[in-house]
């Protein structure tokens, strides 16, 4: 089977790193991309927008999604849906990914936190369009996992460590950005105090009758915080030790 070189090219820093992806998945991608932006456009009045931000749209398409799903799996890397990686996790639907870190709007110079990092893949995304991704996983083994994938497909501007996310990481803190990757019943309060006034949170959140909802939070520059509803979502509970 012949390979093709992709090469991702990094716009903060210059960054080139040499891409290799089966051809067979180039198709799969385009049509990802064109999905995602079809689901945009249908949800445009919950998300405020209709259509992403370019640079986005960029991460999703030099990410290769195939290298952060079990190898049973990578027929379905592409297509626009949640898929299982182990240990009681799932990689997140493509389209919830880019809206996620849409939502985010964080500058080219951001740092951001994610808590989950699960394989790593919505790590890599938020990795393509900013300055600094710190990511804690409470699940060991998937924490070593994506720790090394990330390292060996290149993403240098990426730090991960094992442990409870409900602290967050005050030493590096403040965030522009934070990005929760399961459901809680509440905004943990330590991350909000680790977001810069003027950054935005992400999280799902559950509310009564087993419903969850993604949630924007936003702090402005005097410290406030509001928040609303963006979309219904569904995802794994965040394990922590609270």
């Amino acid at each position: 089977m012949r390979w093709m070189c992709w090469i991702r090219r990094c716009p903060l820093d210059g960054r080139a790193g040499d891409r290799v992806v089966k051809k067979k998945y180039e198709v799969q991608l385009e049509r990802l991309i064109r999905e995602i932006e079809a689901d945009v456009r249908e949800t445009k009045f919950a998300l405020g927008r209709n259509v992403l931000d370019q640079r986005v749209i960029d991460a999703i398409r030099n990410v290769p999604r195939h290298e952060f799903v079990p190898a049973g799996l990578r027929s379905a890397a592409y297509r626009n849906m949640p898929l299982p990686i182990g240990h009681g996790q799932t990689i997140s639907q493509p389209y919830i990914v880019a809206t996620m870190t849409d939502l985010l709007s964080v500058p080219p110079k951001g740092r951001v936190l994610e808590i989950g990092t699960g394989c790593g893949y919505q790590t890599a995304v938020l990795a393509e369009i900013c300055a600094a991704v710190y990511s804690i996983e409470i699940v060991a083994p998937l924490g070593h996992e994506a720790r090394e994938r990330l390292e060996r497909l290149g993403y240098d501007n990426v730090h991960v460590r094992v442990g409870d996310g409900f602290a967050g990481w005050p030493e590096e803190g403040p965030f522009d950005g934070i990005i929760v990757t399961a459901a809680a019943e509440r905004a943990p309060p330590p991350l909000l105090e680790q977001l810069r006034p003027g950054g935005r949170m992400i999280i799902p959140l559950r509310s009564g009758f087993g419903y969850q909802h993604l949630v924007l939070i936003e702090k402005d520059p005097l410290g406030a915080v509001s928040q609303r509803d963006i979309l219904p979502v569904m995802f794994v509970p965040l394990t922590c030790d609270h």
